[in-house]
C-alpha cells in the first residue's frame, strides 16, 4: 500500500462527482471509485430544481445546463407537446403525484423567485446529462476516477482509513460513500438506517412499442394504477399499488414492462424494443447521522424514496455541495472536525422532508376509495393560483434555507443573485469554490475584519444596481449566507467568521 489521498469517493453518480470537485476546488486530493465500468444511462431523473441549477452556476456550469435543456425542450416540441415559440414557457410546471401544475397558475410574481439569478432557468436537464458534465469538470480538475474497481471492506482506525479495492488498497484520511441506495459503504461502516418498508412497483423506460396511440399523455390514475407517456417519445412509466416487486435486480424485460403498461392502461401495446428500464419502489429511509468517524454518506447512500418529483437528485447534490467545502476545510486544517457536525445537522432535516413528501405523494396514488377522494380535493386545490403556487414553491427547492441562528432573515437561505454595479452578478463570484464577504456599503471597517480570513474569504466590493437596505453578506463556498446586515451594521460578523472558517485569535 503506497497511496494517499485525503478523501476516497466511493461512487462516480451525480453526487460523488460534484463532491469530488467540490472538495478539489478546496485543495483535497481525491480518489473516485466506482464498481461499474462505465458510466450508467439507465434513465433517470428528467429535470432539476433551482439550487441544484444554482450551485452549478456558482461554479461556472451553466452554459453546460442551458445547453442541454435546449436539446431536451426541442425534443419535446418535435413531439408536439408544445408550441414552438422559443420564447414560450412550457406548459407544466411539474407535478404533485401525478397532479399537474400548471405554469400559466403560478405566481411567479411572488418574492421568492425574485432575484434567484439566470441558474433558475436550467430545470429540464436530465440526470445522464448532469454526469457527464460533471464528469467533464472532473476531468478538467485533474481528479483521478477509476471505474471497474470495487470497494470491498475498509478499516476506520481513527486517524485515517484503510480502503480495500478490488485493484488493490489505498489509504486516505476520510472515506465518503456515495454509492446510491444499497450503499456498500453504508452497510459496511453499520449506519442505522430506519424507515418505512415499500408497498409499490414502479417501471420506468424509453421503449419503441406499436399500439400506443390510446395511451394519453402526461399522468393518467386508471382504476388499476397509474401511467404516464411522454413528454419525449417513447417514455412511460406505471406504478402497480399491490405490492413490490418479487425481484429488483434481474434485467427489466419488453414483457414485463408490456404487461404493466397494459395491466394499468388498459392499452393493448407492444413493446418492441427497450432502450432503457429500471423498477423503483416506495422504500423510505435514511440514516440517524451522515458521520460515522471517518466515515460520511451522502445522496441516496444517505437516504432512499420512491423518485416522485425527481428530488432524490436534487437531494444528493445538496449533500455534496454541503459537505464538499466543509471538508475541504477539515482537510486543510483551516477548520476543526466539529465543523462536520454541521453536515448532518443541516442536511437530515432537509431529507427527512423529502421523505414525507414522497409518502405523502405515494398516498394520494393508493386506490381505496379514501385515497381518491382525498386526490379529488388535492386536484381541486393544486387547481388554484394559491395552491399551485404553494406546491410550486416546496418541489422547486426556494423555500430552502438551514437554521443557523442569527437576527437577519437571509441567513441560513441561499444568498440573493444581486445585479451589481460593475455588470457581475453575486453567483458569478464563485467559480474558485471560495467563500464571499460581499461588501456592498463600500466599508473599510468590514474588510478590515475580514482581512485576517483573506486566504478563505475572497472581499467583493460592488454597488447594487437597484438601491437595498441590505450592507453585506458574508456567504458560505455553497452558496448559503452566513451572517447578513443592513445599514453598515458590522455585528457578529467576526464571531461568523470564526464559525464559519476558523478561529483566526
Amino acid at each position: 500500500m503506497n497511496e494517499t489521498f485525503d478523501v476516497v469517493v466511493a461512487g462516480a453518480g451525480p453526487v460523488g462527482l460534484m463532491l469530488a470537485c467540490e472538495l478539489r476546488l478546496g485543495g483535497a486530493e481525491v480518489l473516485v471509485v466506482e464498481r461499474l465500468a462505465e458510466p450508467d444511462m439507465t434513465i433517470k431523473a428528467a429535470a432539476i430544481n433551482v439550487p441544484t441549477a444554482q450551485a452549478f452556476y456558482r461554479r461556472g456550469m451553466l452554459p453546460d445546463l442551458l445547453e442541454q435543456q435546449n436539446a431536451t425542450v426541442q425534443r419535446i416540441r418535435a413531439a408536439g407537446m408544445v408550441p414552438n415559440a422559443a420564447t414560450q414557457r412550457l406548459p407544466i410546471a411539474g407535478h404533485f403525484a401525478g397532479i399537474m401544475l400548471r405554469a400559466d397558475e403560478i405566481d411567479f410574481d411572488e418574492p421568492l423567485f425574485a432575484e434567484l439569478g439566470p441558474g433558475a432557468e436550467a430545470v429540464l436537464v436530465a440526470q445522464q446529462a448532469i454526469e457527464a458534465i460533471l464528469a467533464r469538470r472532473a476531468g478538467e480538475l485533474g481528479i483521478e476516477i477509476r471505474r471497474g474497481v470495487e470497494l470491498t471492506e475498509f478499516d476506520d482506525d481513527g486517524t485515517g482509513v484503510t480502503v480495500r479495492l478490488a485493484d488493490g488498497t489505498v489509504r486516505a484520511n476520510w472515506l465518503v460513500g456515495c454509492d446510491g441506495g444499497r450503499s456498500t459503504v453504508r452497510k459496511l461502516a453499520g449506519f442505522d438506517f430506519p424507515g418505512l418498508d415499500p408497498e409499490i412497483t414502479g417501471h420506468q423506460a424509453v421503449v419503441e412499442m406499436t399500439g400506443a396511440e390510446g395511451l394519453r399523455p402526461g399522468w393518467n390514475t386508471t382504476h388499476t394504477g397509474i401511467y404516464t407517456s411522454g413528454p419525449t417519445p417513447g417514455r412511460i412509466l406505471t406504478v402497480e399499488l399491490d405490492g413490490p416487486p418479487a425481484d429488483r435486480t434481474t434485467p427489466v424485460t419488453a414483457a414485463e414492462l408490456q404487461a404493466s403498461l397494459r395491466a394499468v392502461s388498459g392499452v393493448p401495446v407492444e413493446i418492441t424494443a427497450v432502450h432503457s428500464a429500471t423498477r423503483f419502489t416506495d422504500n423510505t429511509r435514511q440514516v440517524t447521522d451522515y458521520r460515522k468517524g471517518r466515515v460520511l454518506l451522502a445522496g441516496d447512500a444517505a437516504h432512499v424514496h420512491s423518485p416522485f418529483g425527481g428530488q432524490g437528485l436534487n437531494l444528493g447534490i445538496g449533500d455534496a455541495v454541503n459537505l464538499g467545502w466543509k471538508l475541504a476545510a477539515v482537510v486543510r486544517g483551516d477548520a476543526s472536525v466539529t465543523l462536520l457536525d454541521t453536515y448532518t445537522a443541516e442536511r437530515h432535516p432537509v431529507g427527512a422532508w423529502v421523505l414525507e413528501w414522497t409518502r405523502a405523494q405515494v398516498a394520494l396514488m393508493r386506490l381505496d376509495q379514501r385515497s381518491k377522494a382525498l386526490r379529488k380535493v388535492m386536484t381541486d386545490l393544486l387547481a388554484t393560483r394559491d395552491g399551485s403556487t404553494a406546491i410550486f414553491k416546496r418541489i422547486s427547492g426556494v423555500l430552502h434555507r438551514y437554521d443557523l441562528g442569527g437576527g437577519h432573515e437571509l441567513i441560513g437561505a441561499v444568498a440573493p443573485d444581486i445585479e451589481l454595479s460593475d455588470g457581475s452578478r453575486v453567483g458569478a463570484h464563485f467559480a474558485d469554490g471560495r467563500a464571499i464577504l460581499l461588501d456592498l456599503a463600500d466599508s473599510a471597517q468590514l474588510r478590515a475584519i475580514a482581512a485576517p480570513w483573506s486566504d478563505r474569504v475572497r472581499v467583493v466590493t460592488a454597488k447594487p444596481v437597484a438601491p437595498r437596505e441590505l450592507s453585506a453578506m458574508l456567504i458560505r463556498p455553497d452558496g448559503c449566507v452566513a451572517w447578513a446586515a443592513d445599514c453598515g451594521d458590522r455585528d457578529g460578523l467576526a464571531e461568523a467568521l470564526c464559525r464559519w472558517f476558523g478561529d483566526k485569535s
